[in-house]
């Protein structure tokens, strides 16, 4: 299938950082602040969520690549949005740019690679 249709696709999602998504609790570091592996999961998220009902029934997205730079620390409590924007297809795989915010503040940026699966089949490989 081509998924070409996608292109310039864009998305936001929300979260308020808990003690859970914080680098003491990921091991990432030592600090109760927003942990880069939190704020990479965010962005997966939001790229999986912009195509998930899209792409067709019984298929879903792998992340296969970051390139991520965490620019700002944010504390406990703190609203975090994530934007992403579908940049590039190329057949099954999908280039996303996507940035978070500390409400006006980006304190995330970078690249996202996911590649389109058929669910079963991919995991009937894992067996």
């Amino acid at each position: 299938m081509d998924y070409d249709f996608l292109k310039g696709l864009c998305h936001s999602e929300t979260l308020v950082v808990e003690h859970k998504d914080t680098a003491a609790v990921y091991g990432s570091g030592s600090l109760e602040v927003f942990a880069t592996p939190a704020m990479i999961a965010l962005m997966e998220k939001t790229c999986l969520e912009s195509v998930n009902a899209k792409i067709g029934e019984g298929n879903t997205t792998v992340g296969i690549s970051v390139n991520i730079k965490h620019l700002k620390a944010s504390p406990v409590g703190t609203s975090i949005r994530c934007d992403s924007k579908l940049i590039e297809v190329d057949r099954r795989r999908l280039v996303f740019e996507v940035q978070c915010f500390e409400g006006d503040i980006l304190i995330g940026e970078g690249l996202h690679e996911r590649f389109v699966v058929e669910s079963e089949k991919f995991m009937s490989k894992l067996k």
